[in-house]
């Protein structure tokens, strides 16, 4: 309990010194649209993909430790599995970087 408190304590504290200061728009064109759209993009899919890899690591990880206690045998077809989950983050570093490439 006292872990959440000290939580929501700190994320109010965040929001007010956030929102504290004055924000002033800027005239926009097309070039600075586009690439802020890049940047947010590129952002995205790194993100995305690798929050998904990391909850899938967590479930094959956890799943793994369980074959390898019952049968050490196994060991190596675990590992494949795991990295096939890693292989996602990886694809999400490869569209971002073809994103910013553009």
């Amino acid at each position: 309990m006292k872990h959440i408190v000290l939580l929501l304590l700190a994320t109010i504290a965040i929001s007010a010194t956030a929102f504290s200061g004055l924000a002033y728009a800027q005239e926009g064109s097309a070039a600075g649209s586009a690439s802020s759209m890049k940047l947010l993009g590129a952002g995205l899919a790194f993100g995305l993909a690798a929050a998904g890899a990391g909850i899938g690591l967590g479930q094959v990880g956890a799943a793994g430790l369980a074959v390898i206690s019952e049968n050490p045998a196994l060991q190596s077809k675990v590992f494949i599995f795991v990295g096939m989950v890693e292989s996602i983050a990886i694809y999400g570093i490869v569209m971002m970087f073809i994103i910013l490439g553009q």
